[in-house]
């Protein structure tokens, strides 16, 4: 007798188990791409014509020209002194929101006003914060340490947050049956449980604030980007590239060190 039984090979199950409904979001999408497609307002002479100016700016971008480059250096060091300060601020700024918006530890007032404060930090891109505080407090670097630190607040304090609630909870509950007062508990049961995950953090926050320092300048906001804004009203195209060429080197340098750091941390 043949006990011998056919092989079966196992398929990932799909994400929509009804094959009419899985089809069916297909069509929509598709039906809602094409008439999004077709009613947008394409204007082909002006596309040719940018073309054609994309073309003059890139002719007069080669080579690019470093005979200024203690305008540029002046400029990079502004976006890395905006990079820092913003860091800086924003964690010392998300730690404290942090511990309010953990529903674990934080009373449910204390909760919902800590959630607030990252979801209203998170609403906005950094560009137009970036030009509510060049309106407010006028054209450079302040506007831009302004910007970064609320950029930082949205994703330091909630990444740091979650972390938070998924604390191992026996340390928590150790300390507190010993009659610990709460700060205590926070900063013996809780810190060093988080403490990796925020070295982390704020690494990867100072390599994101230094690549978002170019581009809140282009407002008015400080930094590199402000000096690039203005090689190209000027027309310095060839100025405009050296900037450009300068700015990737420094983010590639950048990620490469702050990767290193983060995989010998984790």
């Amino acid at each position: 007798m043949n006990d011998a039984t056919p092989s079966r090979t196992w398929r990932k199950p799909p994400f929509i188990a009804n094959p009419w409904l899985r089809w069916g979001l297909i069509v929509v999408a598709l039906v809602y791409l094409s008439w999004a497609a077709s009613t947008l307002p394409f204007d082909w002479a002006r596309v040719s014509q940018g073309m054609e100016r994309a073309a003059r700016i890139f002719s007069g971008a080669f080579p690019p020209n470093f005979s200024r480059h203690d305008l540029l250096i002046k400029g990079f060091l502004e976006s890395l002194q905006i990079a820092i300060l913003a860091t800086l601020l924003g964690l010392a700024l998300s730690v404290p929101i942090a511990f309010m918006a953990a529903r674990n530890i934080a009373i449910k007032p204390i909760y919902l006003i800590g959630r607030a404060l990252i979801i209203i930090t998170r609403s906005f891109h950094p560009v137009i914060v970036a030009i509510l505080f060049v309106k407010a407090v006028g054209f450079g670097p302040v506007a831009g340490i302004l910007t970064l630190t609320i950029y930082s607040i949205g994703f330091v304090a909630k990444m740091l947050a979650e972390r938070i609630e998924e604390i191992d909870w026996g340390q928590v509950e150790a300390l507190r049956a010993s009659g610990t007062r709460y700060l205590t508990v926070l900063q013996f049961a809780v810190l060093p449980q988080i403490m990796p995950r925020q070295i982390g953090l704020s690494i990867y926050q100072l390599d994101s604030n230094l690549r978002a320092s170019a581009v809140v300048g282009i407002v008015g906001a400080g930094g590199i980007g402000s000096t690039l804004m203005n090689a190209f009203g000027r027309y310095d195209y060839d100025f405009a590239l050296a900037i450009t060429l300068v700015i990737i080197a420094v983010i590639l340098v950048s990620e490469a060190i702050s990767g290193r750091i983060r995989r010998a941390i984790w």
